[in-house]
């Protein structure tokens, strides 16, 4: 309720405008009266009032005197102005204080009740604004991680961009860099990891690195930007993160450091940290990796391959054995059509394979290692790629056996939830997760994707249509809306839509083909 005071100093307008009004039914709380203007103010300090009504004259402290005062204090008080005729030039400096409402004696009831429903309108209006701005501000504070993240993957991986465009998005994600000289770290986990360990290495790395100002996941690795710093504390602070993360869970980490430069210069940093990583094989899994550790390389043939090997372990890792296939036909297509020497035709061969068995288990990467010195031994490419395709096909379908049941536990839950809360509206892949695993949502849609084969919000639509046909065969009277708000769908025309998507009729016709007597 908003609180009024009352001032005048003629008793019998007190009493009078004190008894007529219904002060509750109108949403307000009567706090109290007053004779004079410092009698009000006493009262305006303890009690802070949302209106007050107050006679323009009156002895001690008058009701201008008292607007004046009040506003400097308190100036979210509205005040409603009574006087005479011969007193509107005292309304008119009222005015200049932000007193919009001004009544002439006699008034009745109505008059103050109007004026204060206006007074209250515009309190309502103000705190309905403040609230729509203060829910806009959280929701862009829960989004703006995300948006950063998307910021930096585009600038490494586009040319589009520049430092114009850079102080653009600073600007709109509120970003406060001076230009900065910049490194860019580039991290790649070794071994067998999911998903989470992605998270809990990024998350690490975000503790213990100083001046951080972006980062971000690409495909297999954790990229960050931090402000350049000395060589010899970064390198401390990067043992930190990768002993850190080994202590919890067991996982070694190659790290890649590129050169100083500026951030409209963070593409070229990105790939020269891509280069450094390349070079693990060499230098040793579980390094840190700078380009002087690679600069003794000499100058080589412009003609180099140019291939994804993290993709193509990533599919393997996966169990996608038909996806891992094609990649790999890729591979060795292009290094056909090249026609490289043969020994650097070889090393390229090597260097995937060994890409590849260095996601296994220690004991099974133990055993794959013989078949090196078979594929060197082959004299011919096509050797190679039957040699290589055999033993990849093996690893992903022992990775599909694995994934399936490490995963199936999760992924039957999550089915489970799928047929039990089918007309929830609220079921997502959110819900799910957050609800009833208590788990990333992003994982769990990877998960679910690499097991049921579709992505989960497609699987819950195919439920809910099978479900919608089957309640329509057993039920020739059901309604349309019926069947929307039984399925979890609001909107009964969208859920037709969606229907006639996924059967090619709307749930009408289905119901003739059915019920054609009908």
């Amino acid at each position: 309720m908003y609180k009024v005071l009352l001032v005048d100093d003629e008793r019998i307008i007190l009493d009078g405008i004190s008894s007529f009004i219904q002060w509750e039914s109108l949403g307000t709380n009567l706090i109290g009266t007053a004779k004079n203007g410092m009698e009000a103010f006493r009262i305006i300090e303890e009690q802070q009032p949302d209106i007050v009504i107050s006679d323009i004259k009156m002895p001690g402290m008058n009701g201008l005197e008292l607007v004046k005062k009040t506003n400097a204090v308190y100036p979210d008080i509205r005040f409603i102005m009574l006087s005479g005729f011969a007193e509107f030039d005292y309304a008119k400096q009222a005015m200049q204080y932000g007193v919009k409402h001004y009544l002439l004696k006699p008034c009745n009831e109505q008059a103050i009740i109007d004026a204060m429903i206006e007074i209250m309108d515009a309190f309502d209006q103000q705190q309905n604004k403040e609230q729509f701005v203060l829910e806009m501000k959280e929701r862009l504070e829960q989004v703006l991680p995300y948006a950063k993240e998307q910021l930096l993957k585009e600038f490494v991986t586009r040319d589009m961009y520049g430092s114009r465009d850079l102080a653009y998005y600073q600007r709109i994600f509120r970003l406060e860099w001076n230009d900065p000289t910049v490194k860019l770290l580039l991290i790649q986990l070794e071994g067998n990891f999911d998903y989470e360990h992605m998270f809990a290495i990024k998350n690490i790395s975000e503790q213990l690195l100083e001046h951080i100002i972006l980062s971000c996941t690409i495909e297999d690795y954790i990229l960050i930007i931090i402000e350049d710093t000395r060589e010899e504390f970064l390198h401390i602070q990067i043992e930190n993160i990768r002993n850190t993360f080994f202590k919890y869970y067991q996982l070694d980490t190659t790290i890649a450091v590129s050169e100083s430069g500026k951030l409209f210069q963070v593409k070229r940093l990105y790939e020269e940290a891509l280069e450094c990583l390349q070079h693990r094989f060499y230098l040793g899994e579980g390094t840190i990796i700078t380009k002087a550790d690679i600069s003794y390389k000499a100058e080589i043939d412009q003609t180099v391959l140019r291939y994804n090997e993290q993709a193509f372990c990533l599919l393997v890792k996966s169990g996608r054995w038909d996806d891992a296939k094609k990649e790999l036909a890729i591979f060795f297509m292009q290094l056909l059509e090249m026609r490289l020497e043969i020994q650097t035709t070889k090393s390229y061969v090597i260097d995937l394979f060994n890409a590849m068995i260095r996601i296994c288990h220690p004991e099974q990467m133990k055993a794959y290692f013989g078949h090196i010195s078979q594929l060197l031994e082959l004299e011919t490419i096509r050797q190679m790629q039957n040699l290589f395709e055999a033993i990849a096909k093996e690893m992903t379908l022992q990775f599909y056996e694995q994934n399936k049941h490490t995963h199936s536990a999760i992924i039957q839950k999550a089915l489970h939830t799928v047929e039990e809360q089918i007309g929830n509206p609220d079921l997502s892949l959110n819900y799910v997760a957050q609800e009833e695993l208590f788990m990333s949502a992003d994982y769990l849609g990877k998960l679910f994707k690499k097991e049921v084969g579709e992505r989960f919000s497609n699987y819950v639509s195919k439920v809910r249509m099978d479900r919608a046909m089957e309640m329509i065969r057993n039920d020739s009277d059901v309604k349309v809306f019926e069947l929307a708000e039984k399925l979890g769908y609001s909107d009964s025309q969208y859920f037709s839509q969606v229907f006639k998507r996924q059967t090619g009729c709307t749930p009408s016709e289905y119901k003739k083909e059915s019920f054609p007597w009908i």
